[in-house]
């Protein structure tokens, strides 16, 4: 290997390595505000999980569009080498698109930018998106972990 192809494998891991990295901060975060916001029930009109909630569902949707716009879509778009990675992101993607789906309908329905808010749902719904969060990480995980792989 000539020293130019080095520093390029060099750069493309530094560079995978800080998309982890700002993967991890931003489902660090994310976690952090829904466990927050989970923790404040019993929910009622009185508790003030407005504001928290609405904190929630921004940085829930940063988190899930880091992941297709700088995770998935470098794979899609063939700028990743590696096979392994290919072949887990690619078994992996349809479960991923599914939780997706399901975040962008909480956000919807619990943003209030558009609309009042309603929480006769949310404790049920929290629990729902506590569920696919997991599923979510499990995913993701897989993923990190062959993409950290040397």
């Amino acid at each position: 290997m000539t020293n130019g192809q080095t520093e390029q494998v060099v750069e493309r891991r530094t560079g995978t390595q800080d998309m982890i990295d700002k993967l991890l901060a931003e489902r660090k975060e994310m976690l952090a505000l829904y466990w927050h916001v989970a923790g404040l029930e019993p929910l009622t009109k009185e508790t003030p999980v407005g504001d928290h909630l609405q904190e929630f569902c921004q940085v829930l949707v940063d988190y899930i569009a880091f992941g297709h716009f700088e995770v998935y879509d470098r794979i899609g778009s063939g700028k990743e080498r590696r096979g392994a990675v290919v072949s887990v992101a690619e078994k992996i993607y349809p479960r991923i698109l599914d939780t997706t789906d399901v975040s962008v309908s909480f956000n919807d329905k619990y943003d209030e930018s558009d609309h009042e808010l309603n929480l006769e749902d949310l404790s049920r719904d929290l629990s729902q998106m506590g569920e696919v969060l997991a599923t979510r990480i499990e995913l993701e995980d897989q993923l990190i972990e062959v993409m950290l792989q040397r």
